[in-house]
């Protein structure tokens, strides 16, 4: 079983409910229709006006009888919805009037959702721009306990058992934060930490990757400095997982180099999980195995906010949209 087989199996059985809110737009109704016919979710929940995607439905022969079709403006939950918004963001200078405004906005009101437990996960991103998905999960949904980063990550399926778990790694941050400060790193590493056991199954065995391995850069280079200090946080925050740096790639994956260039690391020959230092790394490191390496890369993944929410390439397929909702389903956990 590979694992977009997996991860539908996993939401298979966990049966949660999932809001897809840019329901007016065809690909979206087509994984809706596509997840429920799968049984992937309890429930699925189109957003916007109900009229116009029952028309593109019709027209597409779309078959929503499963699927719940829900207009935010004449929707029963606006008041509350809207109330908790204000509350939300009062101090920001948010008025009543406003909330009511802005929660009719199906972004928004998709995020009201997952954060007022009428749906368990959001997925969103065929239509809408990367940083209105993050600003509505960031402002509404908000961080996990303990968490103030919000972060991605990539599985990336090697196909080769030799690496990570049976051939899968987890590879973060690959797309939000360009250049994470120590702290960030310390979150991202926690956040990564947690969607390898989520998502792979696995104990998570961590690696804080840098140009340099234990200090062989030198000391003045601010880039290392961040990445040693970010191990250092992520030790202390995250006392549980087992994670080492700062480490070169060689040194993080291969024993052998491992013995000779960190000596006695907890993680030799375990690693699952890689922490970039930066945007520009995550972003080259994973399309280098992607395309040289014939990996499978199912991402970007969001992680570390305290319920689960994706964002979709523009580009999107509904067979993306579907895998996509099938791994934040599995994000949710089993009720």
């Amino acid at each position: 079983m590979n694992f977009v087989e997996e991860m539908k199996a996993k939401a298979s059985e966990f049966q949660n409910s999932l809001v897809l809110p840019e329901g007016n737009e065809e690909r979206t109704i087509q994984a809706a229709s596509q997840i429920m016919a799968e049984k992937l979710a309890k429930s699925v929940t189109l957003l916007g006006n109900v009229d116009e995607i029952k028309k593109i439905a019709n027209e597409k022969g779309i078959d929503l009888s499963n699927v719940e079709v829900l207009d935010p403006a004449s929707s029963s939950w606006c008041e509350e919805f809207a109330n908790e918004y204000y509350e939300l963001r009062k101090k920001k200078g948010m008025t009543p009037e406003q909330a009511a405004i802005d929660i009719k906005d199906v972004l928004r009101f998709g995020a009201m959702m997952v954060r007022m437990g009428k749906a368990d996960a959001i997925v969103a991103g065929a239509l809408s721009a990367t940083a209105d998905v993050l600003r509505a999960g960031l402002t509404i949904i908000g961080t996990a306990p303990g968490m103030k980063t919000a972060s991605s990550c990539f599985v990336m399926d090697t196909h080769n058992p030799k690496w990570g778990a049976d051939g899968v790694l987890i590879f973060s941050d690959c797309a939000v934060i360009p250049t994470p400060s120590s702290e960030q790193l310390a979150d991202i590493a926690g956040a990564a930490a947690n969607s390898c056991k989520v998502m792979l199954g696995a104990e998570p065995v961590v690696a804080m990757m840098s140009y340099s391995t234990k200090g062989s850069g030198g000391n003045k280079d601010e880039n290392i400095l961040r990445v040693q200090e970010g191990v250092r946080l992520a030790k202390e925050k995250f006392p549980e997982i087992c994670l080492d740096g700062e480490l070169q790639a060689d040194a993080a994956l291969v024993p052998s180099v491992t013995e000779k260039k960190a000596p006695g690391s907890p993680i030799t020959g375990k690693v699952n999980t890689l922490i970039f230092p930066d945007l520009g790394a995550g972003n080259i490191g994973y399309k280098l195995v992607q395309r040289l390496a014939g990996a499978d890369a199912f991402g970007p993944i969001l992680q570390g906010f305290a319920k689960p929410i994706s964002d979709l390439s523009r580009g999107c397929s509904v067979e993306d949209i579907v895998t996509t909702s099938a791994i934040t389903l599995v994000q949710a956990g089993k009720k």
